[in-house]
């Protein structure tokens, strides 16, 4: 007899960067792989990441991300020196590279990271292009939020 696979959780997604929203004007998004070590790939599987201030930054033609904090597990390894802010290398083509450098050094954009899941058994991370948003800008944001929030109440009372 075949063994049934059974999902542990229906959702793929380790972390999110909400913030990212408010503090961008986020453009088009990129999906890459992560260089990851051992007890990195653990801590990701118990949840222990935070992604709300970390950024991709071009080095030597490669993509790093910079900022991700990944807490090591109190059972991991003692022969291992676990470093949580490290510096990972994103596993991009050189087409993206290429694309990648010219928006950030031409036209002065940032690369955010937006969501850190799983696809299958590895790791994705995606960012987006993005160019950070003024005060005034959070503001007309806020109050187009609004304004759709009671345009759907308005709408839901003229139903009745």
């Amino acid at each position: 007899m075949a063994k049934k696979k059974s999902k542990k959780s229906n959702s793929n997604t380790i972390a999110l960067n909400k913030k990212a929203r408010h503090e961008y004007t986020l453009g088009e998004k990129f999906e890459s792989g992560m260089s990851l070590q051992g007890w990195e790939v653990k801590s990701i599987r118990s949840g222990k990441v935070n992604i709300s201030d970390c950024y991709v930054f071009m080095k030597n033609g490669e993509a790093y991300l910079l900022g991700a904090e990944i807490q090591p597990l109190n059972a991991a390894s003692s022969h291992v020196v676990c470093d949580p802010v490290r510096d990972r290398k994103l596993l991009l083509n050189r087409k993206q590279l290429d694309k990648l450098s010219g928006l950030v050094e031409r036209d002065g954009l940032s690369l955010i990271a937006t969501a850190m899941y799983w696809k299958r058994n590895w790791v994705k991370l995606e960012f987006s292009v993005g160019r950070g948003k003024k005060l005034h800008d959070k503001r007309a944001d806020l109050k187009e939020k609004d304004w759709q929030r009671n345009k759907e109440r308005i709408m839901k009372h003229e139903h009745r």
